[in-house]
């Protein structure tokens, strides 16, 4: 496989400063690094929060952000190997022209959550495309350290389904720690990929009632194509009086929050049974103000926080390529990585778009 000197790439400058350029190709100079040829890259909500300047990425000015610029961005991509050394090769299992997909986080290895297994949650959390010294799949190429989780797919694998395996991981995850069972009636809130991806998840567990509740009734109508039982649009019903009205008044067994807006987390304190399982996916743009004594003295909540997908990946992939997990119709749009502020704009919008994908 023949590797140019240059590639293109959208290269993140600052908040709002995302540039089109042509930069050099990364090369492998390490044992354990695999160089690969992107294939495509989904656009996550965390790199249009970022575009858009969230604090979470460059802080709020009262010290550094944690984006290290000039970065090029995108964590959910997938590609062809194009470069490995021959011991990199046999310890890896890989070769050229394989397919592949690769988690989110590079652990450190040295911290104690690396070292407990715990790498989700690695200190030093260094996420492909928000360092300078690893950037990620909005580009024809990307350099992959040794200490990365990389996994190959079948062959046949379509590029649109390949692209979901990092979202999807993200989702089942969620599912996972939610802990839900044949009993459960289960509300998941936001209908975007990640969303979608948790309904798909999400029925492999056979809930007694699923609830979608997006404000779009267009995600809607896929969260019901997905598995969905009943879907709400908060917009026009009163969510908390749907969900009581399905469970003789008791509220949810499973509040799964996915959209990033403080209103959604009120919605579901409200929402959730006495002793529920309330999961908190999303990131936020701002602080959630809410009545914190619900969560003790009120209902006395089992909170759980998701990061990221640890171990997730392979169930993953043998899900959406057996489909089990549905994908259908999830990547809406697609885009070259010259028109990304299209693809950006059309994120931001949300109405005519799931998943949008950026290629070389």
């Amino acid at each position: 496989m023949e590797i140019p000197k240059m590639m293109k790439a959208v290269v993140t400058h600052g908040p709002h400063d995302y540039r089109f350029e042509q930069v050099e190709v990364p090369r492998v100079h390490r044992r354990g690094e695999v160089l690969l040829k992107i294939d495509g890259c989904g656009i996550c909500a965390g790199d249009i929060k970022a575009y858009k300047g969230g604090e979470v990425f460059w802080g709020d000015g009262s010290g550094p952000g944690y984006l290290e610029t000039p970065a090029i961005g995108g964590h959910e991509f997938t590609g062809t190997v194009a470069e490995l050394s021959s011991e990199t090769s046999v310890e890896k299992g890989l070769k050229i022209g394989d397919r592949v997909v690769v988690e989110q986080i590079v652990p450190c290895g040295e911290c104690r959550f690396c070292k407990r297994g715990e790498y989700s949650l690695c200190v030093k959390h260094d996420v492909f495309g928000f360092k300078y010294y690893l950037n990620g799949g909005f580009a024809e190429y990307a350099l992959i350290p040794e200490r990365a989780h990389i996994f190959k797919i079948p062959n046949d694998m379509d590029l649109s389904d390949a692209v979901l395996v990092e979202p999807y991981a993200c989702s089942y995850h969620a599912v996972e720690r939610a802990r839900i069972t044949h009993e459960d009636v289960v509300a998941i809130s936001g209908c975007g990929p990640l969303g979608l991806g948790m309904v798909a998840a999400a029925t492999q567990k056979k809930p007694a009632k699923l609830i979608a509740l997006d404000m779009f009734d267009r995600r809607l109508e896929h969260a019901v194509l997905f598995g969905a039982d009943i879907a709400v649009n908060p917009s026009k019903q009163n969510a908390v009086k749907e969900i009581y009205g399905i469970t003789e008044g008791y509220g949810c067994d499973v509040y799964i929050e996915a959209t990033g807006y403080p209103s959604s987390v009120t919605q579901g304190l409200e929402a959730i049974r006495k002793n529920g399982r309330f999961v908190e996916f999303s990131v936020f743009n701002e602080p959630v103000t809410c009545n914190w004594s619900v969560i003790g003295d009120g209902k006395e909540l089992d909170l759980y926080g998701v990061s990221l997908s640890p171990g997730c990946f392979p169930a993953v992939i043998d899900g959406i390529y057996s489909e089990k997990l549905n994908t259908s119709g999830m990547v809406t749009h697609t885009f070259h990585l010259e028109d990304f502020k299209t693809a950006f704009d059309l994120c931001m919008d949300g109405r005519e778009n799931i998943k949008v994908m950026l290629k070389p």
